[in-house]
């Protein structure tokens, strides 16, 4: 059992750490499951250097949880290893600090391998890291950034027991209005942001444009453009920790489900993804009034053809689907075009040098690590094959049918994903298995859990 990380973590980089942050007491240590869901220990202080040179174990169990946190059996990974430990090992150039913690703390993510210190392939990293280098291997290097949409709500419910936007955290002014694009009511949770900026450049990361978005309480935050796809995936897993953090210390709560809100749009979570050759230059761009590239065309189609058999990765949860409906800003059906937002992979406008696939299925309650894996397996795939995308969609996406159907409800989605070979091979035999099973165990939960709209409607009347 070698001692030698895995990841490629090396002890300098935590006592070169330690050493220009004598206030860190203790480390958050952090391994993202089949959810996304961060899991691990905090760590003190004077364990991250053997941490750096031995790993941590870790039970393999981690990565078969539920949204609960309670073991799927079905996954393999609990009783059928015994529940035994495997060996974590810290992810280069993740350690950071994390802002306005007392006393202060810092974030590390951790990623899992076999204790011979092969891959444990039911990591979602590894899913990702797989794809990625299969594109490598074809001359392409994915470059990406996701785009963060939330609510901010009140920890209190209104009147009726629904959920309601927080009030201004700046002078506690309240407004159930949606003001899109409004900048002045920006201003009432400046405070916020101003700290969630601050988390994310105490991070190492580039939070960009906030917005006021389509809905009471909702708001978006684009993060900077990433050569490496993994890091794009690592900055929206970070910002949506910072976020909750910071909306915590300010008394409102951060939502990060798709759709908390009936009647208003629910929460995107956009990729945006080009492909660059090894000197870095953009493989998507066409020459002014050629038109669109092979490359891109092709990746499209991809994306099309594959989009029924992988919507459970971009849809994993039950609230996911109340997201997808008509004019709403969430595509339903497999559609592209250029400039349109009512379709499902978009081309913005914009110059041509920097022309990229925005990918709009995913919710932000979607695992970003298996979003950019399938993406990626899907874009390889068009490529690989030359898939016609066919025509583009002009005018209402929400009226076009698309080129492929996909599923209705989170059921036929789960069905279609457990079938799929393309996702088996996209995420990897046991990425898929865990993933997929530990998604069967949730359905079932919420099929065997009363609503109480099923009283509301039956209780007096049936």
């Amino acid at each position: 059992m070698s001692n030698i990380s895995p990841s490629g973590s090396t002890p300098e980089e935590a006592t070169a750490f330690l050493a220009a942050h004598p206030e860190v007491e203790a480390i958050d240590i952090l391994l993202h499951d089949s959810n996304g869901i961060g899991r691990g220990k905090i760590i003190r202080r004077h364990e991250l250097l053997s941490l750096y040179r031995n790993g941590r174990h870790l039970p393999i169990s981690i990565l078969g949880l539920d949204i609960l946190g309670e073991d799927v059996d079905e996954t393999g990974l609990i009783w059928d290893t015994g529940d035994g430990d495997l060996r974590a090992w810290p992810v280069p150039g993740s350690l950071a600090m994390l802002h306005g913690t007392a006393p202060a703390r810092a974030e590390l993510f951790l990623t899992q391998f076999e204790l011979d210190g092969t891959p444990m392939l039911s990591d979602p990293r590894h899913a990702l890291a797989r794809q990625a280098s299969a594109l490598k291997e074809m001359g392409l290097h994915p470059a990406a950034a996701f785009e963060l949409e939330f609510f901010l709500l009140d920890p209190e419910r209104g009147p009726d027991g629904q959920m309601q936007p927080a009030r201004d955290v700046l002078d506690g002014r309240h407004s159930a209005r949606t003001e899109v694009y409004s900048v002045d009511h920006l201003i009432g949770m400046q405070p916020l942001f101003d700290d969630i900026y601050a988390g994310a450049r105490a991070a190492g990361i580039t939070a960009e444009t906030l917005i006021s978005e389509y809905a009471p309480g909702q708001y978006e935050l684009t993060l900077h453009y990433r050569p490496d796809i993994m890091q794009a995936a690592d900055d929206l897993v970070r910002l949506k920790r910072i976020v909750r953090a910071q909306a915590r210390r300010h008394g409102v709560v951060a939502c990060f489900m798709a759709k908390p809100l009936a009647d208003y749009a629910g929460s995107g979570m956009h990729l945006h993804v080009s492909l660059n050759d090894a000197e870095g230059q953009n493989l998507l761009a066409e020459n002014p009034g050629e038109g669109l590239t092979a490359n891109l065309r092709h990746a499209v189609g991809g994306l099309l053809q594959t989009m029924g058999e992988t919507m459970l990765v971009f849809a994993p949860h039950a609230n996911s689907w109340r997201r997808f409906a008509r004019q709403s800003y969430a595509p339903v059906s497999p559609t592209w075009g250029t400039n349109n937002r009512s379709v499902a992979v978009r081309i913005p406008a914009g110059p041509v040098a920097a022309r990229r696939i925005e990918h709009r299925l995913s919710g932000v309650d979607a695992n970003p690590y298996l979003v950019a894996a399938t993406v990626l397996a899907a874009i390889r795939k068009g490529i690989a094959e030359g898939i016609d995308p066919g025509p583009q969609t002009t005018g209402n996406g929400y009226e076009a049918e698309g080129t492929a159907s996909i599923p209705r409800d989170w059921g036929a989605a789960i069905a279609a994903a457990k079938g799929s070979r393309f996702l088996a091979d996209a995420l990897g035999q046991e990425m898929h298995r865990t993933f997929t099973a530990v998604k069967a165990s949730e359905h079932a939960l919420v099929a065997r859990t009363i609503p109480d709209v099923d009283f509301d409607l039956y209780l007096h009347r049936v």
